[in-house]
């Protein structure tokens, strides 16, 4: 199993290229079992989340083919093509991988009347139903069925026809997943209470590029209007705003200077805000975002929500930042119950982070040490990569397969501005 090793107390300074973001090509993908026609997709990162997804879609009868990106692009390029649907199921060993999984469910019911997915897996953060996924589809006519493991969907004979889906919490898995049913639908479909992340608008505009009607982008309100049929189209997928964030925090624990290349800033206003409170100068330009530390960090008191608030998959990241804050910092978790597994790990390296139920105290220190620490799921990965690039002497990172499900590259990026950084491996 691999491992990252790193020697820390690099300033950072240069230019990162920000990767197409995770969860919207995990998103974007399943769009493909809407039509027959081929779906291309650019800067799509290369991630292991990304490539278990395309098996998955292979099983169902998607072909894919990868190329790399055109000069001056980022990425790879795959175009997807689901001309026949040979399967309505999506078996345990692919889904228990990635709880992005479910993705297929609303798609492959539009298209084929039916779908049996696995209940999904993913990283062990908490408690993640998939409830209001059943009762949307059940808004557009669907029957459910549980059993063994898995969820059965069936549409009626005449297909599925559009309602009104009222979601009594924001989900953006099961917004995405009503969006992506009711296309195909017949008549006219309101998400109410909908997500409103970047990536669902990045999924809409997609769809709409394919033919589909959909309205009320950017706000909590969606209206889609059924179509027959879609058709096959060409589409970029948007920078990722997390890991833009995740580099931005890495300039601000060294104290250094990144541009990061492609972030767009109207993706992250709640990332930026917290870093310019923690004492960061960001300037905006056409090239993308530069962050840079300007003196110490600065406590802050953040608590996660939907977008456009302060993001969970930056809580982790924010917490090693703030650990070698100038002063005492508040966290508090809303979205996931069991996100601060990264505690005990920060605190190995010299942190001094509290847990109290759902809050954090992170009490700044004056340095962190290098250690052996344990990865338990993405985001804690990365806010273990970042405590080591400030830390004194050498840090290693165990289980980094967590990693490599959502940063592109990260050695050879953190390489390039100046971090001592490496993958070994233990075989």
């Amino acid at each position: 199993m691999d491992r990252i090793i790193i020697k820390g107390g690099r300033r950072l300074t240069g230019r990162i290229p920000i990767s197409g973001a995770k969860n919207a090509a995990l998103t974007l993908m399943p769009c493909a079992l809407l039509t027959d026609e081929p779906l291309t997709l650019r800067n799509l990162p290369r991630l292991a989340d990304v490539d278990s997804f395309g098996h998955l879609l292979n099983q169902l009868g998607v072909s894919t083919m990868i190329e790399g990106a055109r000069q001056g692009e980022f990425g790879r390029v795959m175009t997807l093509r689901a001309s026949t649907i040979v399967s309505t199921v999506a078996p345990y060993d692919i889904v228990r991988k990635m709880r992005a999984s479910i993705l297929v469910l609303g798609p492959l019911l539009a298209r084929a009347g039916e779908a049996t997915v696995s209940l999904p897996g993913g990283c062990a953060i908490g408690n993640r139903p998939i409830d209001l996924h059943l009762k949307a589809l059940q808004a557009l006519g669907a029957e459910i069925e549980l059993a063994a493991g898995y969820v059965r969907a069936i549409a009626p004979a005449g297909g599925l026809t559009g309602g009104t889906i009222r979601f009594p919490a924001v989900s953006v898995g099961a917004t995405e997943n009503a969006l992506m049913a009711a296309v195909l639908a017949k008549g006219t479909t309101v998400v109410e209470n909908a997500a409103r992340e970047p990536e669902i608008t990045d999924l809409a505009m997609c769809l709409n590029a394919m033919g589909a009607r959909i309205s009320g982008l950017r706000t909590d309100t969606l209206t889609i209007e059924g179509v027959d049929r879609l058709h096959g189209a060409t589409y970029s997928v948007m920078p990722d705003r997390i890991e833009a964030g995740s580099y931005a925090c890495a300039a601000m624990i060294t104290g250094g200077s990144l541009e990061l290349v492609g972030a767009r800033r109207e993706t992250m206003p709640a990332i930026l805000s917290g870093l310019e409170d923690a004492g960061a100068v960001i300037e905006s330009g056409d090239n993308g975002i530069k962050v840079s530390a300007d003196g110490g960090i600065k406590p802050l008191s953040l608590s996660t929500a939907p977008f456009p608030a302060f993001p969970t998959d930056m809580q982790a990241q924010f917490m090693a930042m703030l650990s070698l804050a100038e002063g005492t910092s508040l966290l508090t978790e809303t979205i996931f119950e069991n996100r601060y597994m990264h505690v005990p790990e920060l605190n190995r390296m010299g942190a001094d982070i509290e847990v109290r139920g759902r809050s954090a105290v992170v009490r700044g220190v004056g340095h962190l040490v290098g250690a052996p620490v344990m990865a338990t799921d993405l985001r804690a990965s990365m806010s273990l990569v970042l405590a080591g690039l400030a830390a004194e002497g050498e840090t290693q990172v165990h289980r980094v397969y967590h990693l490599d499900r959502g940063y592109e590259r990260l050695e050879e990026k953190l390489q390039a501005v100046g971090a001592d950084i490496e993958r070994a491996s233990d075989g």
